[in-house]
């Protein structure tokens, strides 16, 4: 039997903290949240390793998974998450970027276009007693405009190309975090929205799978 308590207490001390994130509302929130109960039961023993963890479950996404708690952790502690944030988290897969948003932000909504996954999102969220949290479903590429405009928007994953997309749904001064491009040249990448315009700058070297929506056009060679 796993002691899920002791492997947390080891992903974060291992994983996280020898990463350089230094938040402390981050590291409590990882310390506290049950990341075995956000993949396939019979990968919860494989939740606190340090890998991206498939979401093999019937029906959920073929290439979609949970973050390396490295990656995710970095991305959060980069976007400077507020209190008063209103955060959109895009491809929130089974829920717990989502999760451990919240336990930062003002609101979070937490999209995802798989309804499978969108559905085992909510029931996760309802199970831990999550609050702050709405679940909506819909094309990742495309945010969610209903509730935009958006303080922060966290992409859950990686982007092939700038995620001009999602630009437009922005505040002023809101940032987004996406990590971009393919390894080995993938980065994270920290946009902020300034006055109409966008810019962003690498913050570290990261890997991610890519997600749907977020490929690079096919181009033909003649």
């Amino acid at each position: 039997m796993t002691d899920f308590v002791a492997a947390r207490r080891s992903m974060v001390d291992g994983q996280v903290r020898t990463s350089d994130v230094t938040d402390p509302r981050i590291i409590a929130a990882m310390l506290e949240l049950p990341r075995e109960r956000f993949v396939p039961q019979s990968d919860a023993a494989l939740a606190y390793l340090d890998r991206d963890i498939p979401l093999r479950a019937p029906g959920t996404g073929a290439g979609r998974c949970l973050l390396k708690p490295m990656v995710l952790a970095k991305m959060v502690q980069a976007a400077g998450v507020r209190a008063t944030d209103h955060v959109l988290d895009v491809g929130c897969a089974t829920g717990y970027s989502a999760a451990l948003l919240a336990r930062l932000a003002g609101f979070v909504i937490a999209l995802e276009e798989d309804a499978v996954l969108a559905a085992a999102a909510r029931e996760n969220l309802k199970a831990i007693g999550a609050g702050k949290i709405e679940v909506v479903t819909g094309p990742l590429a495309q945010g969610f405009r209903p509730r935009a405009p958006y303080d922060l928007i966290l992409v859950d994953g990686a982007s092939e190309i700038e995620p001009r997309s999602l630009f437009e749904q922005l505040k002023d001064q809101g940032r987004l975090i996406a990590v971009v491009g393919r390894p080995p040249a993938a980065r994270a990448v920290l946009y902020r929205a300034v006055g109409g315009d966008v810019s962003g700058w690498p913050v570290f070297d990261a890997a991610a799978p890519i997600l749907p929506g977020f490929a690079a056009p096919v181009e033909f060679v003649f």
